[in-house]
């Protein structure tokens, strides 16, 4: 009887629950009642605490389309999972005592960076790990894609696709505010496929200005309404140029969490234009899976049944060129895949006259 362990760890997005049901159907195909899966509650906080159960196959069943994960999640964050607190409890040692009381062969990791960066570490510490490539984002390092961003694409151009007929009708720039702290990669996608006319980026760098004389150049050519894309976690040149705690801190003093409402009230100086700053936040993690997601969370889920029955671990799956592979997790754990400034999307998107505030 091998005994597999799965978790979720970190934000919640569409495709957990496809994801979870590939990897039980796969294992259940390949090694039938030779198997018992072990549902870890919430997370690595499941894993430290002992929170876990025996499930059983008809829980998989009816998931494939439901958004969320029946597993519950949490976040852990990686810079205190080697810190003792004042529960005085050992995190790391707490997780690998309780992977030998569950009687784990081996444990699969359902997350995006911070969840990897602790599966390689547990992975480091002896046990046997799978990781599963988990975030709106898009941006785990390794891999082509990651389930959840297709859908949250699909979330976010319809939040741009709305906001055009009220922005027309008002004669106003709506700024959208997408979520991405560190990558581009869901404000690019959902920029280009709403049809916005500026699209603002962590990986470049704004200069208010250059928005403002986009939007001037569209008024001057008759047209009446504009709208931006904006990452949370875009800067403008001078912060740029800070470190992350500088950064913060004049933006605290200024009452701003994001540059979004900045460049809203910017562009009102400065354009003579009205305004409005739409952010539908989780939004976008949430509800069923799209179809291309369901189809990617199985393949996902039934390569790491694969790998678990050719006993491969100290690795997390992911997707290279429309191929399932997988990748060595040491390679990949704290690296990140950013949107490079030449990314064709972006060459595109420039060359049809959209704006990227640069």
């Amino acid at each position: 009887m091998k005994r597999i362990g799965i978790l979720t760890s970190g934000g919640d997005c569409p495709g957990l629950n496809a994801t979870i049901r590939g990897v039980a159907r796969g294992i259940y195909h390949r090694m039938g009642a030779n198997a018992q899966m072990i549902g870890i509650v919430d997370g690595y906080g499941g894993l430290i605490h002992g929170e876990a159960h025996e499930m059983q196959p008809h829980e998989f069943n009816n998931i494939l389309t439901r958004g969320g994960t029946i597993l519950g999640t949490s976040r852990q964050p990686y810079k205190t999972i080697q810190v003792i607190g004042d529960d005085n409890v050992d995190k790391v040692a707490a997780m690998k005592e309780n992977y030998k009381k569950l009687r784990l062969d081996c444990l699969l990791t359902l997350g995006g960076n911070g969840t990897h960066k602790t599966a390689n570490l547990l992975s480091q510490e002896g046990l046997n790990i799978i990781g599963l490539p988990k975030t709106i984002d898009n941006d785990l390092y390794g891999t082509d894609v990651t389930f959840g961003f297709h859908t949250a694409v699909d979330i976010g151009t319809e939040v741009i696709d709305r906001i055009h007929t009220t922005a027309a009708s008002h004669n106003r720039v709506m700024l959208v505010e997408l979520m991405g702290n560190k990558a581009g990669w869901l404000t690019l996608y959902a920029g280009v496929a709403g049809g916005a006319d500026v699209i603002i980026l962590p990986e470049i760098p704004f200069d208010c200005d250059k928005i403002v004389q986009a939007i001037v150049r569209r008024t001057k050519k008759g047209r009446v309404f504009s709208v931006i894309a904006v990452a949370e976690g875009a800067m403008d040149v001078e912060e740029a140029a800070m470190k992350k705690k500088k950064r913060m801190e004049k933006r605290s003093q200024a009452g701003e969490t994001t540059a979004t409402a900045r460049i809203a009230r910017y562009l009102e100086e400065h354009a003579n234009v009205e305004t409005r700053v739409v952010v539908p936040g989780h939004f976008l993690r949430g509800g069923s899976p799209s179809a291309y997601d369901r189809v990617k969370a199985t393949q996902f889920g039934a390569y790491a049944a694969k790998l678990i029955s050719e006993n491969i671990y100290g690795v997390t799956v992911a997707e290279k060129g429309g191929l399932i592979t997988h990748n060595r997790l040491d390679d990949i754990a704290g690296k990140s895949k950013l949107v490079p400034s030449d990314h064709q999307l972006i060459q595109a998107a420039r060359e049809i006259g959209i704006a990227f505030g640069d």
